[in-house]
């Protein structure tokens, strides 16, 4: 096969993938081999690529490629999540763009639009993952939303009701004024906002005297239902048992007493707001105290509120300063920061808000979930997360699973017209249900109404380690049987507890098992500035120009080369480039072999002989090296393991030491153990970077139609030769020495040398090497020439004769220089060896250690001494 002068993955990877797909090498079926299983944390169905998406994904290919080729059935389920309050703004901001607005069109009507947006771009992400060359078995694409994963969700609501878990309740809820639904407490993220704190007069019921309260929120007085101070608080006693007069409504509220007051906040006065706030809601409860909503669901004020209604909450709070100073209300403000909640969709401040609203139990749910990851039945890498799922899990408060949308799960519970509902997984059943219950069996579908909302997204992405498997449904059969549990989670760490807590919680509750065993934390993306990528900050790159401009293969080396677990990725486009090098750098070693001329007749030099057994070593010492970096889940160590492996040893190294001669054939014994090791390397690195090396793969030799390297065994660490591979490491600082010399005097390569060991220990069966990486003419023991420049590599010294072309002056002060750095060095180990702490504390291997730096630092020094005094005939 002729080779391409360049490399051009534009022609390779879409030419690969598509072989791949054509020999279904994705697809896996339950046969009695080991599965491996990862589930993909399903992106939007109508989102595009971004650089976490490149990173997550590109992990979970590895890990999937690998166990592929370590003989296991690899599984690999795709799919997307109908992300509900996301595509539903989509889909209504589309509409309005068209003139028509959602209250306008039925549920049913506005649900068809929804599936049209829905098929139309649904889906671009999964083909845009394919590019990046996800090993996927798209055949099982799943989508949260389709029928059964939608059945998988009802069955799961039912059930769960009718175990007492799932309830209905007013409960004080987190509201999105602009998505126009209640949030969950872990889709509400916090920030630090500069604000003011408002100082206002309640004045005393029957009294002239005021009492005055600090808040952030004046524009929530109208919902104030009572005062509180501390009973502790001398300064507030006089307030006991009064009453005092809200501002602008002029509505006399009662002064209550509760420890909860925080004495140093302001005045130690507290308003209590209990629709509005979570803590007063408690007091609300607590001391029997009304409750007035004053907001629209849209953030307006309600006619409850009596003044500034159908106002926006924030307008009404500039202008309820305004009125307040006017009337002599307000005693002062102050700048101050406090945590500002805000929709983690949406990006607007939440609203603490009255609702009636359906809720998960969470608290025996959470027990089985938080004692295995506690105990590593799940492990987390890297484990610092640990702590971070213990403090949620245990203060953890029942999810509000209902949101006030139309795009998603409908809540499967039908209201009675007499009152009471029954909650079903079909209208048929509901029907039943609700002739039983009221024992009117002349009912009919139309008498009942089905409950508006939805459920959660993550209600439906929390059963998708099962749902995949079809498991809820159908709980016995082949697939979940065999696949589940999963093995790995590949994920970040924000959806923690949106997410991977809850999928653990399913697990146990629908299977009585982990739904996986390991959770790889990716980083959050960030630029070289230390930003979040985003697209407002207009600082992400698109991957799709990334992938054509560097290939795939590049973007994925780029990106897993600064990626340690759980660690923020620093991307820089550069890594990127350096990527796209490493692919030159593996076409052009594989054109340089290919290029060899070989004869059968040619003899096996003893310096290819040398360098086939060192690096036979060297490889099985980085198999093994690579396989502990990858049980530890430590990739990006374990791709530059790799990377190290082909540039620095392969490439830098042995095929320096077998190349022949210029216009000179290779013989048939070295060049078969040169492409056997191309081979091997390439196997160990297809995981990484799939086409590049499938490419190479098919280059080596003739290969029959279906078979690939993804499907190949992972090489196996083989023979272990720790001596070869320290021995070389010796042989390769004597090259580096010769080399040293030849560079300092500028002596051509092309003209050959002596090498003389002068004293110490020499590796004389690694000559051959050193004489053709070094073009010398021989190597012998000789006595030190003043003529000649010597360089020391351990406690051996070697001399180059250079035939009286030496400057002494010039090399007695090189030799000084390293005298005087190493009398430095032996100072600080004799200090260390002069500390009798150190000395009967330390492991006895670290103080030989420290022993073994004094005897070789001493020697050196001496070495040199006597090099300095020949040099000058003395």
């Amino acid at each position: 096969m002729e080779l391409a002068t360049k490399y051009d993955p534009s022609k390779v990877e879409e030419k690969w993938y598509q072989y791949w797909l054509d020999h279904k090498l994705f697809k896996s079926e339950p046969d009695e081999r080991e599965p491996y299983t990862i589930v993909i944390p399903p992106p939007n169905v109508t989102g595009i690529l971004h650089m976490g998406h490149m990173l997550n994904n590109t992990i979970q290919d590895i890990l999937v490629r690998r166990a592929r080729m370590k003989g296991k059935n690899a599984c690999w389920v795709p799919g997307t999540d109908h992300a509900s309050i996301s595509t539903e703004a989509k889909v209504v901001a589309k509409l309005a763009a068209e003139g028509i607005r959602k209250t306008d069109l039925t549920r049913e009507a506005y649900l068809e639009h929804a599936w049209d947006w829905t098929r139309k771009y649904g889906g671009i992400i999964l083909e845009q993952l394919k590019k990046l060359g996800a090993s996927c078995d798209w055949d099982r694409t799943c989508f949260t939303m389709d029928e059964k994963r939608s059945a998988s969700v009802l069955k799961v609501f039912v059930d769960l009701f009718n175990k007492g878990k799932i309830y209905r309740g007013v409960r004080m809820v987190n509201w999105d004024p602009k998505a126009l639904t209640a949030l969950s407490d872990e889709e509400v993220i916090y920030r630090e906002q500069q604000g003011k704190l408002y100082y206002l007069r309640y004045r005393i019921e029957g009294e002239d005297g005021y009492a005055v309260v600090a808040t952030t929120r004046p524009e929530t007085i109208m919902g104030d239902t009572a005062m509180c101070i501390n009973p502790n608080d001398p300064k507030n006693r006089h307030l006991r048992g009064k009453k005092v007069i809200v501002p602008l409504v002029n509505r006399a509220v009662p002064v209550i007493e509760d420890d909860y007051v925080d004495t140093e906040f302001g005045t130690g006065c507290l308003k209590v707001t209990p629709a509005h706030d979570v803590n007063d809601y408690m007091l609300g409860e607590k001391y029997s105290l009304p409750s007035i909503d004053i907001f629209n669901d849209d953030g307006t004020i309600s006619e409850a509120g009596e003044i500034y209604i159908g106002m926006d909450r924030f307008e009404v709070r500039r202008q309820i300063v305004r009125d307040l100073a006017a009337a002599g209300l307000l005693e002062k403000e102050e700048d101050y920061t406090n945590k500002v909640g805000f929709s983690e969709r949406t990006d607007v401040p939440i609203e603490p808000k009255l609702s009636m609203q359906w809720f998960l139990k969470m608290e025996d749910m959470a027990r089985p979930a938080l004692e295995a990851v506690m105990n590593d039945t799940i492990r987390f890498y890297p484990a610092k997360f640990k702590n971070m799922y213990r403090h949620w899990m245990e203060n953890i408060k029942d999810w509000c699973i209902s949101r006030q949308l139309w795009w998603g799960h409908r809540i499967p519970a039908y209201y009675l017209p007499e009152g009471g509902y029954v909650v079903a997984e079909t209208e048929e059943e509901a029907l039943r249900l609700a002739r039983e219950k009221s024992g009117n069996p002349g009912l009919t579908l139309r008498d009942l109404r089905q409950d508006e909302d939805c459920l959660d997204t993550w209600f439906s992405s929390w059963l998708w380690p099962i749902s995949v498997f079809d498991g809820i449904n159908n709980p016995d059969n082949e697939d979940i049987n065999y696949y589940y549990p999963t093995n790995d989670l590949v994920t970040a760490p924000e959806i923690i507890f949106f997410w991977v807590a809850r999928m653990i919680m399913s697990g146990f509750e629908y299977r009585e098992k982990p739904c996986f065993y390991n959770v790889y934390f990716t980083g959050i993306v960030r630029d070289k500035l230390g930003r979040k990528m985003s697209k407002s900050l207009g600082n992400s790159p698109d991957p799709i120009l990334l992938m054509d401009k560097y290939g795939a293969d590049g973007v994925r080396m780029g990106m897993l080369l600064s990626s340690p677990a759980g660690n923020d990725l620093p991307f820089d486009e550069a890594l990127c480039e350096q990527g796209r090098n490493f692919n030159n750098k593996i076409w052009n070693a594989l054109r340089l072999v290919k290029g060899w001329a070989v004869a059968d007749d040619v003899p096996q030099p003893d310096s290819a002989r040398v360098a086939i057994n060192w690096f036979d070593a060297r490889l099985s010492a980085a198999v093994e090296q690579v396989d502990g970096e990858l049980e530890k889940y430590r990739i990006s160590e374990a791709l530059m393991t790799v990377y190290k492996l082909f540039w620095d040893e392969f490439s830098s190294w042995y095929l320096e030491m077998v190349k022949p001669a210029y216009l000179q054939p290779a013989d048939a014994v070295t060049y078969g153990a040169t492409l056997a090791f191309f081979e091997k390397l390439m196997r160990m690195l297809h995981p990484f970077m799939p086409f590049i090396t499938e490419e190479v793969w098919q280059s080596i030799s003739e290969r029959k139609a279906g078979e690939s390297i993804m499907v190949m065994r992972m090489p196996d660490a083989g023979r272990k030769d720790e001596k070869s591979v320290a021995d070389f490491e010796v042989v390769k600082q004597i090259v580096a020495g010769v080399r040293s010399v030849r560079l300092e005097r500028n002596i051509p390569n092309k003209d050959t040398l002596a090498l003389n060991i002068v004293s110490g220990e020499h590796l004389s069966e690694y000559n051959a090497v050193i004489m053709k990486m070094c073009n010398l003419e021989n190597i012998a023991r000789a006595d030190k020439d003043a003529a000649a420049a010597s360089f020391m590599v351990g406690t051996a010294e070697y001399a180059v004769p250079l035939g009286g072309a030496i400057n002494v002056e010039e090399e007695t002060g090189k030799m000084e220089q390293e005298i005087a750095y190493l009398e430095g060095f032996l100072r600080s180990v004799m200090k260390k060896l002069g500390n009798e702490k150190f000395v009967a504390n330390a492991k006895p291997e670290i103080v030989a250690n420290e022993r073994k730096k004094q005897a070789d630092a001493e020697s050196k020094i001496k070495t040199l001494r006597e090099s300095i005094a020949n040099l000058k005939g003395e």
